[in-house]
């Protein structure tokens, strides 16, 4: 019984150091100047910590770490409406990064990125529908679509970077066991 709360607490520890580095990349990202001057594009660097979770524990560490991280950032810039719109793109990225994983064995994490990016548009897109009870914004997609593509490859190519960084330690090794993630051959 003490073992399992151990366990419990150093998972909790775990996740919470790693929703705060996400929130921390998270507010840096806010403080950068906008690359375009296009209201809602920017390069979601924040999206590298769920990636590198999704591809090195499991779905349901990636997905506590993102919500508690778009929460936690909507209260911290002071925004709750768009609460609504990072949650609609978070979860459709998450489940569209973990189905392109599944499918190509976890050998892809730059072209999951790039789905990811691309669904998380397509999540606040229709966000925006239901908010805005207008289809038009619709026109705005192509370009989130651009520039999602490009910035969910340069987030997917940072986490396979750092994923290949970290592999050669003893760090994931002791992270998939204080998480309790199985290991899959």
């Amino acid at each position: 019984m003490r073992e399992n709360n151990s366990l419990n607490i150093r998972k909790i520890a775990i996740l919470s150091m790693f929703v705060t580095i996400s929130l921390t990349i998270f507010v840096l990202e806010s403080l950068m100047p906008p690359v375009v001057n296009i209201p809602g594009i920017k390069p979601g660097f924040a999206n590298i910590v769920t990636l590198f979770l999704l591809v090195n524990t499991n779905k349901r560490s990636a997905f506590t770490v993102l919500i508690v991280r778009i929460i936690l950032a909507s209260i911290f810039a002071g925004q709750i409406m768009s609460l609504f719109y990072s949650l609609s793109g978070g979860i459709l990225s998450l489940l569209a990064m973990s189905i392109v994983l599944y499918i190509t064995k976890k050998k892809t994490v730059w072209f999951a990125s790039v789905v990811g990016a691309i669904f998380h548009n397509i999540g606040q897109i229709l966000a925006a529908v239901v908010v805005l009870g207008s289809w038009t914004v619709i026109c705005y997609l192509p370009v989130l679509l651009i520039s999602g593509c490009i910035t969910g490859l340069i987030t997917g190519l940072i986490t396979e970077f750092l994923d290949r960084s970290l592999a050669k330690g003893a760090f994931l090794d002791r992270l998939n066991k204080i998480l309790c993630v199985k290991k899959v051959s």
